[in-house]
């Protein structure tokens, strides 16, 4: 299979570093070491995720689900014929916005476009923040991509 193109960087540069050292240091990211692999991880995506915020809410300010499992996937070396899997994922919005986000943070700039474009106009409604706020993966795409979405 396919590698999906990348930035290059190291994953531990791809994440501010007080979110990285917090998601390393996570009790739930050690407790991801026992996925290996990609469908378990979607499946693990599928029952916890309810946010793509960087941070939980409320009191315990730790990393969110989301980016551990991201962070998780960073590990992985994600194929081109997964990351198709993920953004097209008919489940939940959380897994595709997920691999959105890899594609932001680990794909290589000058490939985005291509990656995100035929999503621009996607109509699926879902709540990115933990605030309960509606918005189309579609807005969502667009955001990522002009750097104005809340990563």
């Amino acid at each position: 299979m396919a590698e999906l193109k990348t930035s290059g960087r190291p994953i531990d540069q791809l994440l501010e570093k007080v979110l990285c050292m917090n998601i390393l240091s996570s009790d739930y990211f050690r407790d991801l070491l026992r996925l290996k692999t990609y469908h378990e991880v979607i499946d693990e995506i599928y029952n916890q995720v309810d946010h793509v915020e960087p941070w939980m809410t409320g009191n315990c300010r730790g990393p969110s689900t989301a980016f551990c499992l991201l962070y998780k996937f960073f590990t992985m070396k994600l194929t081109v014929k997964q990351m198709h899997g993920l953004l097209k994922h008919p489940d939940s919005p959380y897994i595709r916005a997920i691999g959105f986000l890899y594609l932001r943070y680990l794909g290589d700039f000058k490939t985005l476009w291509g990656w995100y474009e035929p999503y621009l106009k996607d109509d699926e409604e879902f709540s990115p923040g933990s605030s309960g706020q509606m918005t189309t993966m579609g807005v969502y795409v667009r955001d990522l991509f002009l750097g104005q979405a809340m990563i």
